[in-house]
């Protein structure tokens, strides 16, 4: 009996589709699950002049709750410090930053652009 794609593969098939979504609406990746001590950026892009750090949260079916409810301020924080870690490191400069979230519960995708705010 098959028990359905595992949490990873959820979530690698959610990336796909995110990637596909943010590309359609004028978004530009510039990378994907950068990672370090501190934490994963799920997916870097552009879009016009912002750059925005985009969080992709999957869940298959919205029974205990949709995938945008899963980001917790944990999860802010977190996001925000490895954030600032890639802004060091690969050395980048925009005027404008920003953390979008985009959430895939079942069939249905939500962008949130600019969903929350923490100082880098």
């Amino acid at each position: 009996m098959s028990r359905g794609p595992s949490t990873h593969q959820q979530g690698q098939r959610g990336e796909e589709r995110a990637v596909a979504y943010l590309c359609a609406r004028g978004y530009s990746v510039i990378e994907r699950n950068f990672r370090c001590r501190l934490g994963e950026i799920d997916i870097v892009a552009r879009e016009g002049d912002a750059l925005a750090f985009v969080e992709v949260r999957t869940r298959s079916d919205g029974r205990r709750g949709t995938a945008l409810e899963t980001i917790t301020p944990a999860k802010q924080r977190r996001i925000a410090r490895v954030a600032g870690y890639y802004l060091s490191v690969r050395n980048l400069h925009f005027a404008l930053c920003r953390f979008d979230v985009l959430g895939i519960t079942g069939e249905q995708v939500e962008l949130i652009r600019d969903a929350f705010r923490i100082g880098l």
